[in-house]
Parts: C-alpha cells; structure tokens; sequence
C-alpha cells in the first residue's frame, strides 16, 4: 500500500462528513440506535460497530486504521500511553506461572510491570542481553509465553535480530511483542520478520508535535480483537477522539518529519565525532557502532536519537554543560519539534555520581526540526561553558 495513500486517504470517507478535507473530530461519548435488533447486535460484539467511546470511536477509527496499514498488521488499537500498549499487550498473553522473557534494561514502565505487578500473579521475568541469540535459547523455560523486545533500546541502543528471535520463538510457540517506538514503522517493521505483536509510543514521532501521549499496538485481527474485548475495555485506556485527531495531523507530515530529523543528526553526530572533548559516540547508523550491519539490515533509517560522553569525570561539568545549552531543551522523551537532551547524572544524587559507571555520565540528545547549525551552535555554547 502505497504510504502517501495512508497517511492522507485510507479510511477517511469524506461523503460520510460533508466532503470535508479533513476528518472532524466526533467528540461523542456514545451512539444511538434506531432498532432494538441494532443495539443487540452491539451489545454482543462491541468490536464490530460504535457503541460507546471507551471502545470504538470513529475518530480513532480512521487512525487505527492509517497505524496498522503502517505497521503491516491487520488491525491495531491506540491507547492513551504507550505505557498502556504495554500493560495490554503483555497482560493478555500471561496467566498465573508463567514465564517472560524480556530484553535487559527496557523501557522503565514495562520493567515495573515485570518487577512490580506481574510477580503478584506469579509470573516471573528473565532479563537477558538481546544481542546474542544464544541469551533467548538458554533463556526459555517450559513455562516461557512472552518474549519482549525493544530494538534499539532508547538509552543503551542495543538493537535484536527480529528475524532469528521471531523463528525461535515459533519454534517453542512462543509470542514475541516488540517496542518499535525508536523506528517506527517508517524505518522498521518487526511483523515482516516475524514478531507478532509490535508496538510503539504515538507521544513520540507518530504524533510529532509535543502535545499527545498515546501508545499504539498492532497484530493480527484475532489477537486485536481478544486484547480490545477484555483488557482495553476493561480498564479503559483507550485514546480520545480529540487525541486520535491531533495524531491523524501529525501523520500528514510524519515521511517528510523523519527524513529531515534523519539528514540533520547526521550533521550533528558528525560535529560531535569531531570534537575533542567528546569521548564516545552511541547511534545505530554510526559505522563505529557494533551492531552497525544489523542496523542496516532491518532499519530503514535511525532518525534522531543518540548517546555521547563528555571526556570528564566531574559530575560538576556535565550539569555546566547542559545548563549553558539555550535551545536544547533539558527534557524526558523523543519525536517531537524540538531538540531535546538529558544527562544520566539527573537520575542520581550528587553525592552517589561515579565516574566509573558509564550510565552516569551518558547525555542523551534528541534531534528535532531545527536547522543543523542552529543545534551545533547550541552544542558548541556548552563546551565554551566547561572550558572557561
């Protein structure tokens, strides 16, 4: 399907809304019928038609539909956090002893609900080091149902082989859920290797402008269906109508987003390399980068989020160079307009700062919609700052 046809056409009716261009948004919280047989009929299968907005909404709708046509799935559903997508997606497939596997250091929601809520119903979760294939296979137990994913990870970059993971995990019948949120399905699309059930956080480039927060999860019809009759509606996570239409907005330019997000940090990881005091440099489409090959090989683009290390060891320099930044933005999260960065010291108290814990000295940056040299120079105003 061809992508300017999704984002701008596919599942937008204009005839039923008086030709509009763009899709109005249907704030409404239910639906009326005009036949008792047609309320029935919705009553027993709330996944088939606009009952009530908790479930289906036309609004989302039309999203949905734009998201897995992206994602090469058959269907999908948009949660109100991609914290949401999680919970769903890994609460419907466990029960009572069993077992997960999940990538080591995920995103820092799906680790409390491996360390914090899915022990209280005894299911039990083994971390592992994804980039070597062997870590799965001595991983799995007789009681293994999930293996979770996130490639790249966000702070460590590691990145999974989705293919060779998705055949194991057919092998010992096993699903396999992917965080796709660095990529998105622009620039990876884990179903076509095999992963089941892929999600990513819409907060970030799918809705592109710093004002949502959603999460979108994405498989095939049956499996949407079971996820949409009991956990979605059950604890009403769904995003709202008004929500849906910010997103279908930052769809429009989410190809011509990615692509000028992408030619802009490759400039300003060129300037970072560059540049004596940094020390290292961690992005996937840097040919220094380990796992560089798999990179390209299942990664269409690396867009805008990376790591570098500034060659100190003082906790004192890090928080003067990012304090002295005037544009870049100290900040949590990705995908939005604007430039972004966070210093792993921020998660530690002064006095436990070490300097040989890599974690704590990592500056993680996001590059936005900026002109390039307007983010160098910013960068550049932070170096001037520890060296004066």
């Amino acid at each position: 399907m061809d992508l300017s046809y999704i984002l701008n056409e596919l599942g937008e009716d204009r005839e039923l809304y008086f030709n509009s261009v763009a899709p109005p948004i249907i704030q409404t919280s239910n639906f009326a019928f005009k036949k008792v047989d047609e309320m029935r009929k919705a009553f027993q299968d709330e996944y088939s038609t606009f009952l009530y907005s908790r479930g289906l909404n036309p609004t989302v709708k039309i999203l949905s539909e734009k998201l897995a046509a992206l994602d090469g799935a058959e269907d999908c559903l948009v949660f109100n956090s991609g914290a949401g997508a999680i919970f769903a997606a890994v609460f419907a497939n466990v029960k009572s002893g069993d077992h997960i596997i999940s990538v080591d250091k995920p995103y820092t929601w799906a680790q409390k609900l491996f360390n914090v809520i899915l022990p209280r119903f005894n299911v039990t979760t083994t971390y592992v080091d994804g980039r070597d294939i062997e870590n799965f296979k001595n991983a799995i137990q007789s009681n293994t149902s999930v293996i979770y994913l996130e490639t790249p990870n966000s702070w460590s970059f590691y990145l999974q082989d989705l293919k060779e993971i998705a055949n194991l995990a057919k092998e010992k019948n096993i699903l396999t859920i992917c965080d796709n949120s660095y990529c998105t399905p622009l620039y990876q699309r884990p179903i076509e290797y095999g992963i089941d059930l892929v999600l990513q956080s819409a907060t970030k480039y799918i809705n592109g402008h710093s004002d949502v927060i959603a999460g979108v999860l994405s498989g095939n019809k049956a499996m949407i269906k079971r996820i949409f009759d009991s956990e979605f509606l059950n604890m009403g996570i769904g995003t709202t109508p008004f929500n849906a239409w910010l997103m279908l907005r930052g769809l429009r330019t989410l190809d011509v987003r990615l692509a000028r997000i992408s030619e802009t940090t490759k400039k300003v990881v060129a300037f970072l390399k560059s540049n004596e005091k940094v020390e290292e440099i961690i992005f996937p489409f840097d040919k220094d980068f380990p796992q560089y090959d798999l990179a390209k090989k299942q990664m269409q683009g690396a867009c805008g989020l990376f790591s570098f290390f500034i060659k100190t060891n003082a906790i004192k320099e890090i928080e003067t160079f990012c304090e002295n930044l005037q544009h870049i933005l100290m900040a949590v999260s990705w995908g939005g307009y604007e430039s972004l960065i966070i210093p792993g010291c921020a998660s530690v108290k002064p006095e436990d700062f070490d300097a040989n814990t890599k974690e704590h000295k990592q500056l993680r940056m996001y590059v936005g919609l900026e002109d390039a040299q307007y983010i160098i120079d910013d960068l550049k105003r932070g170096f001037e700052a520890i060296k004066s």
